[in-house]
């Protein structure tokens, strides 16, 4: 049965591996693609008078509705489609000038506005692409049960000749080329590489697709921690570099710890606490954003002589794009020996050169 907004299909996911797969890894080949770093979305372009497009929605991956965000994507797709369907794909905003474009998180985060004002004026400002990478439907027929081979070659024809800013993402069987796309598309804001099966019909919501992203290593400075969503021990750890001038900057945090790991470290930190006269743990506070609206954004100052190794993927600016995770100790480096130097930063790649 055809998806539809009233009963939309919960989006096909990726579980993560290390290295990019040889092709025989998988029954039946596997194709390879970009990992696009945007908002996962599902495009229900629903039939209209003649054989044209109607009514255009646009979901997120649990389902909610993204379709009044990106107003200027639901027009060009009621225009440029040639027919009802149903896409999987990304929405991404690029920015920069011809020739030296990216990927911006900051400005595709930010269209998530409740202001209709705001979200009609960042329409203009920072208008959104739409990188499409399957077709679940055509017209009234459903594609779920079809392998991904066909779908995409269904995909190729249906998009064929619809310009920006709707495209389709670059697809590969040859290995040795999607080596080289986890690292030249990383320095145009891209996430890494995923891997899917070219027999596999699409299962919504199971971990059937693979995905490699870039994953990097920093010794950091621990500022403060928080407690835990329970009450009880260390819920993250707040993460500083220091910069050019000698300052200490937070650059994220690293969770997920286990609940005896989350209690040991209360104790483990205990030293490093900073207090007042009275002997009174010293507290501070992140910055908030719309994302943290509401949320306890306090944390327990540490002075700031512990160093960890942790893992991360990528940067956004001065800060770890995501959360990052914990590594190991390094009682052998001082804190002020961690610096923005040790970064490991991507050639810039212009995005251009990706989209197609």
């Amino acid at each position: 049965m055809r998806p539809t907004p009233e009963s939309p299909v919960a989006p096909m996911l990726a579980k993560a591996v290390p290295t990019i797969p040889e092709p025989d890894a998988v029954d039946g080949g596997l194709s390879y693609e970009p990992k696009w770093d945007g908002f996962r979305a599902i495009v229900y372009a629903e039939p209209g008078e003649d054989g044209g497009v109607g009514a255009v929605a646009i979901g997120s991956r649990g389902s909610k509705m993204l379709t009044r965000y990106f107003p200027e994507l639901v027009d060009a797709l009621r225009r440029l489609l040639p027919g009802p369907c149903v896409l999987d794909g990304e929405i991404v905003v690029p920015t920069g000038e011809p020739g030296k474009q990216r990927l911006d998180w900051e400005a595709l985060s930010q269209r998530i506005h409740p202001a209709a004002s705001r979200v009609a004026l960042l329409a203009e400002e920072t208008p959104a692409t739409f990188v499409a990478f399957d077709l679940l439907a055509l017209g009234d027929e459903s594609y779920l049960d079809r392998p991904f081979a066909e779908r995409r070659a269904a995909l190729d024809a249906f998009t064929s000749g619809v310009p920006s800013p709707i495209t389709t993402t670059r697809t590969t069987t040859d290995v040795d080329l999607a080596r080289r796309w986890l690292v030249e598309f990383e320095g145009a804001g891209l996430d890494g590489v995923v891997a899917k099966p070219l027999t596999g019909s699409y299962t919504p919501n199971k971990r059937t697709m693979l995905k490699i992203k870039h994953h990097r290593t920093a010794d950091v400075v621990a500022l403060g921690y928080r407690i835990h969503a329970s009450g009880r021990g260390v819920g993250s750890i707040l993460l500083g570099l220091y910069d050019a001038d000698g300052a200490l900057r937070n650059i994220g945090g690293v969770s997920a710890f286990s609940d005896a790991k989350r209690l040991a470290l209360i104790d483990e930190l205990e030293p490093l606490v900073e207090r007042d006269d009275t002997g009174a743990a010293i507290t501070g506070e992140t910055d908030r954003s719309r994302f943290s609206s509401g949320k306890d954004v306090s944390f327990v100052r540490l002075r700031p002589e512990r160093v960890l190794e942790v893992r991360y993927d990528q940067m956004e600016g001065m800060r770890f794009r995501h959360t990052a995770q914990f590594e190991r100790w390094r009682p052998d480096r001082e804190a002020r020996s961690c610096t923005f130097e040790q970064l490991d930063r991507p050639v810039a790649y212009d995005l251009g050169g990706v989209l197609r």
